[in-house]
């Protein structure tokens, strides 16, 4: 059991550097991951890159009904 187990994490700007080491790390730690990211292409890279475990969706940080939809979606 990790010591992230049974939480969640939301990180924007996971989809690359620091946010995406980040859920890395916390993935390894049994969290819950969501990543936010601007840019579909690099969203659907860290996909790949992540796997099935974590839940990654276009949004702009920005925008309030962009994050709006995010809090829907989790």
């Amino acid at each position: 059991m990790g010591r992230l187990t049974g939480k969640t994490a939301l990180i924007t700007g996971g989809t690359t550097g620091i946010g995406m080491a980040t859920a890395k790390l916390f993935l390894q730690e049994g969290a819950r991951v969501a990543i936010v990211g601007q840019d579909a292409g690099r969203v659907a890279e860290a996909t790949q890159t992540l796997g099935a475990g974590v839940i990654a969706l276009r949004a702009d940080v920005a925008s309030k009904s962009d994050m709006a939809a995010v809090g829907a979606r989790l």
